[in-house]
Order: structure tokens, then C-alpha cells, then sequence
């Protein structure tokens, strides 16, 4: 809007230029010759000045977007960094549950085998203890009437002991089985973290 205004200045004074007084040519043909120039150049001065003007407010409206779009990514930008600075705070705790489990595996599995050791030395045991048994039995059946009272009641004894390794055997196996059961929880919770 300025610029038209300065531009109608300036063609007005081209105008008032023109205006005074001609040369007498004698032809009224140069005379009206002048005056056209000068409405057509006032013409092209008001477009050229209406031109500017637009191509003036299109800028100004084209960086005013521009820089709308600019603080909108840059909102965007903050917001992602956050967010990767989560997703690292979460992946470095996964990793510390992960290590944690695994230790927790191999605690368990190291139970599981001095269990098991130990369950198989009862049942060698338990095996002897059995034979023994059978021996005395036989013992007892080809023994004199005086020492089978003395040996029935070995015999008692050695089955009572044979009784309490057989609860105590059957205790730890089932202690073996849940154990077992929580290493593989265990090991499928670690799997499904990694």
C-alpha cells in the first residue's frame, strides 16, 4: 500500500512536469501524443507498485508460515529427545532385570545340582539299606530261635530307617520338580526380555 502511494507521488510529478507549457509544433497531434505516455507510464506504475505490494504480503505471509512451521518442528524435535531419553532409561533397567535373573538362573541351577547330588547319594543308601534288609530277612529265616527276637527287631529298625529315607527321598524329589519348574519360568521370563 506504501509503495502505491509513493509511486502515485512520483507519477503525479511526472504529470505536472508535462504539464507546462509545449513547444509549438503547430500539430495538436504532438500535443495529445505526450499526455497518452504519460497515463500509459502512470498506468505501468500503479500496476508494477500493485505487483510489489503482493509480492510483498506473499513473502511476509509465506515466512510467517514458515517460521510457524519451524517452532512446530522444533516442538516436535524437543519431544522426541525426550522420549529417546526414556526409551534408553527403560532399556538399561531391562538390562539390570535381565542380568538379575540370570543370576538368579544360575543360583537355582547350582541348588538343582547339589540336590541332586545328594538325592542319588539317599537312593545308593536306600538301595544298600534294602539289600541289607533282604540279608537279615534271610539271616532270620535260617537264624536259631534265641537271636531271631534280636534280629526281628534289627529288621524293625532297618525298615523304620528305610521308611524315613523313602519320605525324605520323595520330599526331595518333589523339591527338585519345583525348582526345576522356576528355572524355567525363570529362563522363559529372560528369554522374553531379550
Amino acid at each position: 500500500m506504501n509503495w502505491s502511494l509513493c509511486l502515485l507521488c512520483v507519477a503525479g510529478g511526472l504529470r505536472a512536469a508535462h504539464a507546462g507549457p509545449l513547444p509549438k509544433t503547430g500539430k495538436t497531434q504532438d500535443k495529445a501524443a505526450p499526455q497518452e505516455e504519460v497515463n500509459v507510464l502512470m498506468f505501468g506504475v500503479v500496476q508494477f507498485s500493485e505487483s510489489l505490494n503482493y509480492a510483498y504480503e506473499t513473502t511476509a505471509a509465506k515466512m510467517a508460515k514458515i517460521s510457524k512451521m519451524l517452532k512446530s518442528h522444533e516442538g516436535t524435535l524437543q519431544t522426541l529427545g525426550k522420549q529417546t531419553e526414556q526409551a534408553a532409561e527403560v532399556e538399561k533397567q531391562m538390562k539390570d532385570v535381565i542380568r538379575l535373573l540370570q543370576a538368579q538362573m544360575a543360583k537355582q541351577q547350582a541348588q538343582t545340582m547339589m540336590t541332586k547330588d545328594w538325592l542319588a547319594s539317599v537312593e545308593q543308601e536306600e538301595a544298600e539299606l534294602k539289600t541289607k534288609v533282604r540279608r537279615l530277612e534271610m539271616h532270620l529265616n535260617n537264624a536259631v530261635p534265641t537271636s531271631i527276637k534280636e534280629l526281628q527287631e534289627r529288621a524293625e529298625e532297618h525298615s523304620d530307617v528305610l521308611k524315613g529315607l523313602h519320605y525324605l527321598t520323595q520330599f526331595h524329589k518333589e523339591n527338585i520338580e519345583t525348582q526345576n519348574e522356576q528355572l524355567s519360568k525363570l529362563q522363559s521370563m529372560s528369554e522374553a526380555m531379550t
